[in-house]
């Protein structure tokens, strides 16, 4: 059979899109959307099939399960379970791998598998130091952990909702939320096997490369970017210029170098109302802190921090008194309401390519940066002008609140450390309410009583509701790349069905390997799909050859669960490269590891889950 016209415009936006994935010119959302443009204009499917994506319940249920992902972490409840599991682990490498992935599945299971390794990241690090071991040791089974976790549920990664909707859309019953966990299990404990034994071995030790052993404390970052060589104190004198300016009119950063972190105003006898009061009675003191609209006056003390010429500079320039800090100043950076903490930038971190003030960084997230630290660079970046880069830690100053309101940014920011430590349970209060959400959506997704995607909107609605997040956060939380993205690709699915490409390639698959049995089929559907998810989205991935393998099962007259279930498996089963999901990339900078690495260490595990999948599966779900 040649193919029509029709197959080879299809085709064409196919090649296109792929090669945009792989090269990423363009953003995957950005690509998704060129499709649905394409796709409108072809004439394949009609204007309305080429935006029915963005209102498919795949997309509805994954926009959701992002809501009650970042709920869980926004209320410290996910970061609290994953620390009391690796808090009983000890500090034999045995146990603490075993902790790492085992505790990484179970979260992942029914949480995003980025948020699940960014939230356990500095955790694990820490152990890592405190057992004496590199980090390399333990951060690749901490991602590899995650994709296998996330093949447990059906709400564990995207690509399990697809295939259980293709099979719902093709008149028969869906995967249960339990469905995937049997073969899951058993993954997951090959996974260790291997890693605990011949994997193990694989293992890159990077000790001599010099990465921390374990994350400082707060006070101990003071030191290391010898904050208290360059805090000083600033009196505005009633000459200055700078009374009644804004601190952005000031530019105190941009023209001078230096930044204010504190700004203390003496409180009339009636009382200002500050967010924080020191002083005594003689002396009434109201602390600020402050932002790019606050306006300073005569008599403000300001505590800064740069480099002692650039200090002298400003304060001959703009009439300020000079004075040392004290002890007491380096205490009022680290106390129960702010103090600083370290920042990693993740790989889809939206700074990346941005100065900060580009981002305009102070005014969106009410902190300052007092430093930049770039792993490999000799000097620290420029804080003005220089542009961000994925690996770039970030020193900020700011209220433990702000600081912990950047964990629900998890594309953007990995705050490193234990910060909620620091204000005591309050963060926690919500946990509960959180655990409650989940706990529910779980129950109602295992018993079938609503709808997969009615049940994920309602625990999101509830979060928001019951103020485990705002409704701010709660669009925050939403990874919207990906939800577009398949938002984009469930219409090019549709039309290479209906041009026959997919039965097509279905019949081609059947033809090749079907001589041999569903077995060889089904293991042709793994290295297909596993070979695309190398490189490729893993939920694009299962959009794509889903169908494919739906249409093989029909071919050769066989059950199509197994199939489908092949397919979800092997889009999660992204092990040979750094790139081929968000999990890898996150861990790669604090574990340093080279691309090889993946490579050596991910290519045989790839091999065993094929095996452990053709033994698996068809025991589960029989073909006939």
């Amino acid at each position: 059979m040649g193919l029509t016209p029709d197959m080879w415009i299809a085709l064409s936006i196919l090649a296109v899109a792929i090669l945009l994935f792989v090269t990423e010119w363009l953003r995957v959302d950005v690509v998704a959307l060129c499709v649905v443009v394409a796709l409108a204009l072809s004439g394949l499917i009609g204007p309305e099939e080429a935006v029915s994506g963005f209102s498919h319940p795949v997309v509805l249920t994954i926009a959701a399960l992002f809501v009650v992902g970042g709920g869980v972490m926004q209320t410290g409840l996910a970061g609290a379970i994953g620390r009391r599991i690796l808090a009983l682990a000890g500090t034999s490498e045995t146990r603490l791998m075993t902790a790492v992935m085992l505790s990484v599945a179970l979260l992942s299971g029914v949480m995003s598998d980025t948020g699940t390794v960014a939230v356990l990241l500095p955790a694990v690090i820490s152990l890592a130091g405190g057992a004496g071991l590199a980090p390399s040791r333990l951060l690749m089974p901490l991602s590899f952990g995650a994709l296998l976790g996330g093949a447990m549920t059906l709400i564990g990664t995207p690509p399990n909702i697809v295939v259980s909707e293709l099979l719902a859309e093709s008149g028969q019953q869906p995967f249960g939320f339990f469905s995937f966990s049997p073969a899951g299990l058993v993954l997951l404990l090959v996974g260790l096997g291997y890693l605990l034994g011949p994997g193990r071995r694989l293992l890159p030790d990077r000790r001599e490369r010099g990465e921390p052993q374990r994350l400082p404390e707060p006070a101990e970052l003071l030191q290391l970017y010898r904050l208290p060589d360059t805090l000083f104190r600033l009196r505005v004198r009633r000459a200055s210029p700078l009374v009644g300016r804004s601190l952005a009119e000031s530019a105190l950063r941009a023209e001078h170098r230096v930044t204010l972190l504190e700004l203390r105003r003496a409180r009339p006898r009636a009382g200002a109302i500050g967010s924080l009061r020191r002083g005594s009675a003689e002396a009434p003191v109201e602390l600020i802190v402050p932002d790019a609209e606050t306006r300073l006056a005569a008599g403000d003390l300001l505590l800064v921090e740069g480099e002692s010429q650039d200090v002298w500079h400003a304060a001959a320039r703009l009439d300020l008194g000079v004075q040392a800090a004290g002890p007491e100043d380096e205490g009022a950076l680290i106390d129960q309401e702010a103090g600083v903490a370290e920042l990693l930038l993740p790989p889809r971190s939206a700074l990346i390519g941005q100065s900060l003030a580009e981002a305009a960084f102070r005014q969106r997230y009410q902190l300052t940066v007092l430093g930049i630290h770039r792993p490999g660079a000799d000097a620290p970046v420029d804080l003005d002008r220089g542009r961000l880069a994925f690996g770039d830690i970030l020193l900020v100053q700011g209220t433990w609140e702000r600081i912990l309101a950047l964990r629900a940014l998890r594309r953007d920011f990995v705050v490193m450390g234990q910060p909620e430590v620091m204000i005591g349970r309050r963060s926690y209060r919500k946990a509960p309410l959180a655990a409650l959400a989940l706990a529910g959506m779980v129950l109602v997704m295992a018993t079938n009583l609503l709808p997969l995607v009615t049940a994920a909107l309602l625990a999101a609605l509830f979060l928001v509701l019951s103020g485990c997040l705002s409704i701010d956060q709660a669009y925050e939380a939403i990874d919207w790349r990906s939800v577009i993205l398949i938002a984009g690709m469930l219409p090019l699915s549709l039309a290479l069905e209906r041009v026959e490409l997919v039965d097509l390639a279905a019949r081609s698959l059947v033809a090749g390997l079907g001589g041999a049995g569903p077995l060889a089929v089904m293991a042709g559907l793994f290295l297909l799909t596993s070979a695309f998810t190398q490189v490729l989205s893993n939920t694009a991935t299962a959009v794509l050859i889903g169908p494919i393998a739906l249409s093989a099962a029909t071919t050769i007259g066989v059950r199509p669960q197994a199939f489908l279930m092949t397919v979800a498996i092997a889009a999660s089963m992204a092990f040979a490269s750094p790139v081929a999901s968000p999990v890898n990339t996150l861990v790669m900078a604090a574990g340093g590891y080279r691309f090889a690495d993946y490579l050596r260490v991910g290519l045989p595990l790839l091999l065993l889950m094929l095996l452990a999948t053709l033994l698996t599966l068809p025991l589960i779900f029989p073909f006939g």
